[in-house]
């Protein structure tokens, strides 16, 4: 938000110290100290906002009916803009309905041609809640996109957590276990994008709302993937496992299939994350927003996460002792 001048901006913040981190970078950013439970807070600071940027958690249903409840006091002249995050974590329904993990799905969703079956998946799918609410409350008064991530990769910008889950985690589970980690076969595909490239497409709908809407969809075919690529996660493990290895941190690049329930005990909802199929292609973004995704690749972060991981639990500290005798 440094080069938005032109933009008033608010921020929910849970705490003090949470504001503060905030306030030592963006120091024009007012506060609005609640949580996603605060729903007259919300409700209040949406009447007032323009456009809303919601990336807080993509299954909060309290919060998302706030927002929209708060939105859609707006005169029909003048709209307002809710811009949701959601997450392709929605499209893992078929595999955890048959709890299936490990193997290859051949079925690709897109946001272009096949926008209305992204938007009508089955009601128990992950986020979907949460969709369906952003998704009924198009209106003269309301206007609505959701953003939908696949794996999100690289060190975030913000003052508060740069982290990541997904790659993160696995090179966490992979460190504590001392070897790689994989869920059955390791053929399942995901999507990926660089979380630097992600925050153009966020950009690139704020400044759309902010003239109107500008070239942008709103609505029902408001839905947007944002993948730039797909990785098999057996791969993945082997590549986390490798950088552990080459970094001194594991005795070797082995890599160990384990039970799914194994696998969920080192990381909630780990099988789906590691083992179920998310693969989609985003077309939209690049049609209409002319998103042009440059990040280096999920394979090119991985030595950097892995150090970072090792950073954050110890195990460079321990790992230089030891080097040191």
């Amino acid at each position: 938000m440094k080069s938005t001048k032109q933009y008033d901006v608010a921020a929910l913040v849970r705490d003090s110290d949470k504001g503060a981190q905030i306030a030592s970078q963006y120091p024009a950013i007012r506060l609005v100290y609640g949580d996603l439970d605060s729903s007259d807070v919300l409700e209040e600071e949406a009447k007032k906002a323009d456009i809303i940027l919601h990336c807080a958690n993509a299954d909060h249903v309290v919060a998302a009916e706030a927002l929209i409840k708060g939105l859609a006091a707006h005169a029909s002249d003048r709209p307002g803009y809710i811009i949701h995050t959601s997450g392709t974590g929605i499209l893992l329904f078929a595999d955890l309905e048959r709890r299936t993990f490990g193997e290859a799905s051949t079925k690709i969703y897109n946001d272009w041609d096949d926008v209305g079956e992204v938007t009508s998946i089955p009601d128990f799918a992950p986020h979907r809640n949460v969709d369906k609410i952003i998704l009924a409350s198009g209106s003269k008064n309301v206007k609505s996109a959701i953003v939908c991530p696949p794996t999100i990769y690289g060190k975030g910008r913000g003052p508060g957590n740069q982290r990541s889950h997904q790659l993160p985690e696995l090179s966490r589970c992979t460190l504590e276990k001392g070897h790689g980690i994989q869920v059955g076969a390791g053929k399942s595909y995901w999507t990926n994008v660089h979380v630097h490239d992600l925050s153009e497409v966020f950009v690139s709908l704020v400044e759309a709302a902010a003239v109107g809407g500008g070239n942008a969809s709103w609505g029902d075919e408001g839905y947007y993937f944002t993948e730039n690529g797909e990785h098999i996660w057996g791969e993945i493990s082997k590549a986390v496992a490798s950088a552990a290895h080459q970094q001194g941190f594991i005795p070797s690049d082995e890599v160990q299939t384990h039970t799914n329930e194994e696998i969920d005990e080192m990381c909630q909802f780990g099988t789906g994350l590691w083992g179920a199929n998310s693969r989609c292609r985003a077309i939209r973004a690049r049609k209409l927003l002319g998103w042009s995704p440059k990040g280096r690749s999920i394979e090119q972060e991985i030595p950097d996460t892995v150090a970072s991981e090792a950073d954050l639990r110890g195990f460079v500290k321990h790992h230089a002792a030891k080097v040191a005798g």
